[in-house]
């Protein structure tokens, strides 16, 4: 696996671009990871190894629900945003006493998958999906400064009037200052690199779906189990993974329409259900699709709905 000879090198040349437009000198380092990231410290960007084969993105997408950063559109936002971590590393600008009275204290906890929003507040930008600048006041910087080198978005008219704008006017003077300070020349250290992973997919899908676990995993499979049948056949066509999988889409935006959770938070959920039918090897009841459907729209938004209210996905009635 690597980035060289696939279309994620555009993408990073694009960003190379952009940061040159912007008479930016510093270059992230690029690699291969398990997950988005910019490693602590480092002025460098991991982008998930699945992204960088066809065959990947199309089994992340078939067992997590969605392929983050799979369209060039995407995959530009979250490499603007990383890049936005990368500068903050290299020049340690979350230090600064004036970058903590716009964004807020980078000492904040944290909990990247659980967080509150508001979604008609106009404090923050909107770049990648969820809300996601009002995470942490080193994610709202990261999106801020995301929104700010993108090109193709007048920041100034798509922002007027909102407190946001204030943040990408001092995003703007903070870069014109770093743009006269030299490079940091020390090589980043990266890691862990998609070719030193010693792990097997299946390990790697066990080990993403545990970040999101569904409670009590006895009392999940017996509600499954109302909703769906067993099946003694070795491949059976009506397997209710497929079936949560073909409507994943559609529940996931339903649910997280209805309740404010991220939706990537929701499309998660719905992924371990589809995973824990395939491992128990449930089928559809004869009761056909559209009842079925209600049910497991009604079961996942329960336990949706139990985080909210008790932080657990709890399975609660009979």
């Amino acid at each position: 696996m690597r980035i060289r000879g696939t279309e994620l090198q555009a993408r990073t040349l694009q960003l190379e671009r952009e940061l040159e437009a912007k008479g930016l000198q510093l270059r992230p380092a690029f690699f291969l990871t398990d997950e988005w990231q910019s490693p602590s410290g480092e002025a460098a960007i991991g982008i998930p190894f699945f992204l960088a084969h066809p065959r990947l993105k199309a089994l992340e997408s078939r067992m997590m629900f969605e392929t983050e950063g799979g369209t060039p559109p995407w995959c530009m936002k979250l490499l603007r945003h990383e890049a936005g971590h990368a500068f903050d590393h290299a020049y340690k600008l979350s230090r600064r006493d004036d970058w903590k009275e716009v964004f807020g204290s980078p000492r904040t906890k944290y909990q990247p998958y659980y967080y509150e929003v508001d979604p008609s507040s106009r404090d923050f930008v909107r770049n990648v999906p969820d809300h996601y600048a009002q995470a942490h006041p080193v994610e709202d910087f990261a999106e801020t400064f995301a929104v700010w080198l993108n090109p193709t978005t007048d920041w100034r008219k798509r922002y007027k009037g909102w407190r946001a704008v204030s943040k990408l006017r001092y995003v703007e003077r903070l870069m014109r200052e770093v743009r006269l300070r030299p490079v940091p020349r020390r090589k980043p250290a990266v890691g862990p690199e998609a070719h030193t992973l010693q792990s097997t997919l299946r390990s790697y899908y066990a080990r993403k779906l545990r970040l999101f676990p569904l409670g009590d995993p006895s009392g999940t499979e017996r509600a499954l189990k109302r909703i769906f049948r067993s099946s003694r056949a070795e491949d059976p066509t009506d397997r209710a993974s497929d079936f949560i999988r073909t409507h994943q889409r559609s529940l996931a935006e339903s649910i997280a329409s209805w309740t404010g959770e991220p939706r990537n938070q929701v499309g998660r959920v719905v992924a371990g259900l589809a995973q824990m039918c395939e491992t128990h090897n449930l089928v559809l009841r004869e009761e056909g699709p559209e009842p079925t459907l209600v049910k497991l729209s009604t079961f996942a938004a329960t336990l949706i709905a139990n985080r909210l209210r008790s932080h657990s996905f709890r399975v609660t009635g009979p």
